[in-house]
């Protein structure tokens, strides 16, 4: 249709320059008629040259992994080697090479070196269309040529892939239809693979690992090994008093200050001490103690304590609620919870997670401060414990069983105390976050020093796909990569360190066969670390648990500890550990996926944008932003490229 179009064009063309060619009044008509043709020549010929330079490139890198196959392969004579060298050529470049073609390529192996050489015919478009009047400038098909050499004392490829699987890599709030951001991902990743890991794995190997990264890097069935193992002792609990008499059922909260709780026939006088729980939609009244002021038989209003433990203003609320709910007189007049468990081994400000209470059912899976310690007898404080949020009745007297936890950094449960002043309890996870101390940015061996754990509340969960140590299997990484579903923050330092981790010896022991990491020998071994984001680094961690410094997007107050992060700002991290692999010799590509052109206060390393320029082993050549889906997938393929052709002599 195009060509019939042209020709039609052509004639109408020719028609013109005829009639101009009769006219015998002007100079300009005459000059215009003589110059035509060499002006269509050079212009239409143009067209034809830019065509062909497209093809050479295209005839180039089809004929640099042709080259690098045959190099690869197990062959030593010349009829093998260039068996294997057509094969990939022709599977690159389909529409060339064709039986009866005028196309030709060569491979042969001299002083173990694999030499390709190709040429190609590309089929004049244009030129020969508008040109025949006047002769032709170009034959009917352009010769293209090329060469390729690659030395096949070659080198092993170990490549490490920290790629972002936040929550923002699933969303559209720019314009990303028809996919995802996290299915560009997808696509970008697996076409590197295809680049980067050959079929023929002697005498030389190419592998990729995984590091997926959100909150925190899944490292699967080696946590243990990894980042230690978790203590679960339980100390049993003998004794527990906390509450007396009947356990009461408020039907109504009122909005207002001083708040009205109703609960009919409560039986509370004026200045009883009560606490209440299982107020759901008010989450501060949990475990709280307050004195009452009776208003009647049904209702009754609270006042808060001060610190010297005496009665103070009324307590108010902005939210009411008709929820049952449920509150008892203590026994102590700060309501605390005296249990006894011999060598429970705690101390005055640690914390404690209660299970198995039986008659206290209400305590079970709750956090507690601990206030007070006497030998074996402890007093636990429940304020604004959040475990007391959604809870069961209970009752009023002990019956046995119960366990105790230290709710430790290192335990099966962590228990702490909130950036926002509650009591919360986390489980353990397979995830880990940074290792702190004097390794914070060393490749030490986990056995030397274990990295962070993590403990993460649902809402900002340890992500589902966890770490696939270097293989050789284009087809399990292809699918690991299909099973990312993006959710929660970002902890990109974490993910860096992990990219790292992968492709070090001092990390062989976590891995078996293939996915033990080579020495560091860079004659024999590139390696390689590819670190992508698309936002910023705002998940810090602190004693296992995200910091209350973490940035903006981490989740909710609650979920974060009141400390600042072990290790600092996770800009700063993610760069000291950027160095140290540059001085390991390895190789650091980053990619900047949607991260505008925003990088921070001047001179400082503050923003995703700042990371990414200063990890690249050059960020002129090593640092790719992406804009876009395509834009992404292009800087994979081109890190891929460069990635094979660093093995490529010309």
């Amino acid at each position: 249709m195009v060509k019939h179009g042209l020709k039609r064009a052509g004639r109408g063309l020719r028609l013109f320059v005829r009639r101009l060619m009769r006219q015998t009044q002007g100079n300009v008509a005459l000059m215009f008629a003589i110059a035509l043709p060499i002006l269509m020549m050079i212009t239409l010929g143009a067209v034809d040259l830019h065509q062909a330079s497209k093809v050479k490139a295209e005839l180039q890198d089809a004929l640099d992994a042709a080259a690098l196959a045959a190099a690869r392969s197990i062959y030593a004579d010349d009829a093998n080697i260039n068996r294997v060298g057509m094969a990939a050529l022709k599977a690159n470049m389909p529409r060339y090479f064709q039986a009866g073609s005028a196309d030709t390529a060569n491979f042969v192996l001299s002083n173990n070196r694999v030499t390709g050489e190709a040429r190609v015919n590309v089929k004049v478009l244009v030129a020969n269309i508008f040109l025949p009047p006047y002769g032709k400038l170009l034959d009917d098909y352009l010769p293209v040529g090329s060469r390729s050499e690659v030395l096949r004392a070659s080198r092993n490829v170990e490549v490490a892939m920290a790629l972002d699987i936040t929550g923002s890599m699933d969303n559209c709030t720019r314009n990303c239809p028809p996919t995802s951001k996290l299915q560009d991902l997808q696509a970008a990743a697996k076409d590197l693979i295809d680049i980067v890991v050959q079929d023929q794995q002697t005498p030389f190997y190419s592998k990729v690992a995984l590091v997926p990264y959100a909150a925190g890097v899944n490292v699967g069935s080696l946590a243990a090994q990894a980042r230690g193992p978790l203590d679960s002792t339980t100390r049993s609990v003998t004794a527990a008093t906390w509450v007396s008499g009947t356990v009461r059922t408020i039907s109504n909260i009122s909005r207002a200050s001083p708040t009205t709780i109703t609960s009919n026939g409560h039986g509370f006088a004026t200045g009883d001490r009560v606490v209440l729980w299982n107020v759901q939609d008010i989450p501060a009244l949990n475990g709280v103690p307050y004195e009452v002021a009776r208003i009647s038989n049904n209702q009754f209003q609270l006042r808060t304590l001060s610190a010297s433990g005496a009665a103070s203003s009324y307590q108010g609320s902005s939210t009411s609620t008709s929820k049952s709910a449920y509150v008892a007189k203590c026994v102590r007049s700060d309501c605390g919870l005296t249990i006894t468990a011999a060598n429970h081994g705690l101390s005055v400000n640690d914390h404690v997670r209660l299970t198995s209470m039986g008659g206290l059912a209400q305590l079970n899976e709750a956090g507690f401060r601990v206030a007070s310690v006497s030998g074996s007898q402890l007093v636990l404080n429940s304020t604004r414990s959040l475990g007391l949020v959604q809870a069961s009745k209970g009752g009023v007297s002990y019956s046995g069983g119960g366990q105790l936890m230290n709710g430790r950094d290192g335990a099966e449960w962590r228990v702490f105390s909130t950036a926002d002043g509650y009591i919360n309890v986390l489980p353990s996870s397979t995830c880990v976050s940074e290792r702190a101390g004097a390794e914070r940015y060393t490749e030490a061996r986990p056995s030397t020093a274990y990295v962070g754990r993590s403990y993460l509340d649902s809402s900002n969960a340890c992500p589902s796909a966890a770490i696939t140590p270097l293989t050789a299997s284009a087809t399990t990484l292809k699918t690991k990569i299909d099973q990312m579903r993006g959710g929660g923050s970002t902890a990109g330092q974490i993910g860096i360190a992990w990219a790292w981790y992968m492709l070090s010896p001092n990390f062989a022991s976590l891995f078996d066969g293939a996915g033990k990491p080579g020495a560091y020998a860079p004659t024999e071994t590139l390696k390689v670390a590819i670190l992508m984001t698309d936002g910023e680094f705002n998940t810090p961690f602190r004693d296992g648990v995200i910091a209350l410094d973490a940035g903006s997007g981490s989740g909710a107050l609650n979920t974060h500890i009141n400390l600042n992060s072990s290790n600092g700002d996770p800009f700063a991290q993610s760069v000291e550990l950027c160095r140290a692999m540059h001085a390991r010799g390895v190789v650091v590509y980053t990619v900047g996926f949607d991260l505008g052109s925003d990088t921070g206060r001047p001179n400082v390393i503050d923003s995703a944008l700042d990371v990414m320029e200063a990890c690249a082993t050059n960020k002129n050549t090593h640092f790719f932003q992406a804009n876009s889906g395509a834009d992404l997938k292009e800087a994979f393929r081109a890190i891929g490229r460069d990635i094979t052709r660093l093995r490529i002599a010309r």
